[in-house]
C-alpha cells in the first residue's frame, strides 16, 4: 500500500462545537497510531465532519465525498467517514447515496470513535445516530492551537428555534459535572494553555440538568457558579464562554465577567432579528426590546466589553419594515462584530415547510446590506482603541507578514504587531494600537 497507510484527514464544516469534536477525533486517531496529513489524497482515512446550519456547507460536503468515493473505487482500503449533524440527520440515507462510506456518525458519538472504526476495520458498514448518554471525555484532543483550547461544558439544546436542526442532531442538554470540567482546564493549563473558551450551543443552560438546588431554591450549578469555581485554574490566563441566548442570560453572569479578572470582557449574544413578531415566529422567546436592556445592562457595568452576536436577514414573512427593524437595532447597538447568514430552509425544521419563504434576491439584497452597516459600525467600535494599549494573548504569526506576530484583545479584535513568534506566543503583551480597521488593529509592543 502507499505511504498513506495510517495517515488521516478531517474536514470540519460550521460550529465551533463541531471544531471541538474535531479536535477530540483528531486525538482519538493520533492515540490509535494514525499521523495527520494536510492533503486528504495522501490520507488512508478521511473524515468529514458535517454541518446542517447552512445549505452551501451541506453541497460542500457531497462534492467533496463524491471525489473520495471515486478515488475509493481504486483505492478499497480507504476509510472514509462522515461526522457530526449531516450525519445524523441523514442517517442511512447517506449510505444509499454514497454506498463507498464505511461510517456514519452523529455528534453525540465523537468520543466513541475508536470502537466504531473498530467495527468498521472488521468489515461492517455503521451508522451510529442514535441518541446516547454523553461519554465523558477522556481523549487528549490534537487541538489546532497550544495557546487556546475549547472545553465543552455542555452538549445538545432543549429549545425549538423553528429554523434550527441543532436539537434534532445534537440531542437534548446534558452538562458535565464541574469538576470534570476544572480538571480538563487543569490539564491544559499543566500543558501550557493560556486561554480556555468554555463552549455551549445554549451555554447559559449550563447546569439546570444537573441536581441540586441552593437554599433559597436557586439552581446549585449555573454557568456563573462554575465561571467562580473555575476560574482559579493555575496557567489559564483568560476564560471565554459562548454561545449565550438571549432568554437565560442574567445580570449575576454579568456581574461575575466583571468581578472576576480572567474572564475576558466579551459576549457573543445572538439576537437573530429585530423585529418582534419574527423573533415570535423564530420561537426565540424574547422580544428586541429584552435584547436591548440586556446589552444595556452589560455596558453599565463594564461600558468597554465587546458584543458580539449573529443574524438572521429573510426569515420566511419577513417584510421590509421588519428587516429594517434588524438594521435599526445594528445602528443602535454597535456591534463590534455580527456573523450574518441569509435564512436557510433545513429538512426537519418548522420553518422550512412554510409557504411565506422571501425569494433569493430580497435575501441576497437584505444580507449585502446588513453586512455594509455592519462593516460600518465595526469600524467605529475600533476607533476606541486607537492610542490605547491593550493586552494580547499571542496566538501566531502574521501569515501575511512574517516578522509580525497576531493575537487577540481580552475583547477579540484581533491584532497585529512586530515580534518574533518564538519567543512570544502564548505570551500576554502589552501592545499600543497605532492602526485601526473594522474587524482588526495593528500596533507596537511596549514591552
Amino acid at each position: 500500500m502507499t505511504t498513506s497507510r495510517r495517515r488521516y484527514h478531517i474536514t470540519t464544516f460550521g460550529c465551533q462545537m463541531n471544531k471541538a469534536d474535531s479536535e477530540r477525533m483528531a486525538g482519538i486517531l493520533e492515540n490509535m497510531g494514525f499521523q495527520w496529513s494536510e492533503d486528504p489524497n495522501n490520507a488512508s482515512l478521511i473524515l468529514y465532519n458535517t454541518c446542517t446550519i447552512r445549505d452551501n456547507a451541506e453541497q460542500k460536503v457531497y462534492s467533496y465525498l463524491g471525489r473520495q468515493a471515486k478515488r475509493k473505487q481504486e483505492e478499497p482500503d480507504l476509510t472514509l467517514i462522515v461526522a457530526g449533524c449531516v450525519a445524523q440527520q441523514e442517517g442511512e440515507a447517506l449510505l444509499r447515496r454514497v454506498p463507498e462510506l464505511d461510517l456514519v456518525m452523529g455528534p453525540q458519538y465523537a468520543n466513541r470513535l475508536e470502537d466504531l472504526l473498530e467495527q468498521v476495520f472488521n468489515g461492517n458498514q455503521v451508522v451510529a445516530t442514535e441518541p446516547i448518554q454523553i461519554v465523558e471525555d477522556i481523549t487528549k484532543p490534537r487541538r489546532d492551537s497550544t495557546v487556546s483550547a475549547w472545553v465543552n461544558v455542555i452538549y445538545g439544546c432543549n429549545e425549538r428555534c423553528t429554523y434550527c436542526v441543532v436539537p434534532n442532531v445534537r440531542g437534548i442538554e446534558q452538562s458535565r459535572t464541574p469538576e470534570a470540567i476544572r480538571a480538563e482546564m487543569a490539564e491544559l493549563g499543566h500543558q501550557g494553555y493560556k486561554e480556555v473558551t468554555l463552549l455551549g450551543q445554549n451555554i447559559d443552560a449550563y447546569g439546570r440538568d444537573l441536581p441540586g438546588v441552593t437554599e433559597s431554591g436557586r439552581h446549585q450549578h449555573t454557568l456563573t457558579d462554575l465561571l467562580y469555581y473555575v476560574h482559579d485554574v493555575p496557567g489559564i490566563e483568560r476564560i471565554r464562554f459562548a454561545t449565550s441566548h438571549p432568554r437565560y442570560f442574567t445580570e449575576r453572569l454579568i456581574r461575575a465577567c466583571k468581578e472576576l479578572p480572567k474572564v475576558c470582557e466579551h459576549f457573543h449574544i445572538p439576537f437573530q432579528s429585530g423585529d418582534n413578531d419574527i423573533l415570535k415566529a423564530m420561537a426565540r422567546g424574547y422580544s428586541q426590546e429584552k435584547y436591548r436592556r440586556i446589552i444595556d445592562t452589560i455596558r453599565n457595568y463594564m461600558p468597554d466589553a465587546s458584543i458580539s452576536a449573529d443574524a438572521i436577514v429573510g426569515f420566511p414573512g419577513e417584510t421590509e419594515a421588519q428587516f429594517e427593524n434588524t438594521l435599526k437595532l445594528v445602528e443602535d447597538i454597535g456591534f463590534d462584530q455580527l456573523n450574518t447568514a441569509a435564512y436557510s430552509p433545513r429538512p426537519g425544521t418548522p420553518a422550512a415547510l412554510w409557504d411565506n419563504q422571501i425569494s433569493e434576491e430580497v435575501k441576497s439584497d437584505r444580507l449585502q446590506r446588513l453586512n455594509h452597516l455592519v462593516a460600518t459600525k465595526a469600524a467605529a467600535r475600533s476607533e476606541r482603541y486607537l492610542h490605547r494599549i491593550e493586552e494580547v494573548l499571542v496566538e501566531d504569526q502574521n501569515p501575511k507578514d512574517s516578522t509580525q506576530v497576531m493575537g487577540r484583545t481580552r475583547g477579540n479584535r484581533l491584532t497585529f504587531f512586530k515580534g518574533n513568534i518564538n519567543q512570544l506566543k502564548g505570551q500576554l503583551v502589552k501592545v499600543k494600537i497605532s492602526e485601526i480597521r473594522a474587524f482588526s488593529l495593528t500596533g507596537e509592543s511596549v514591552i
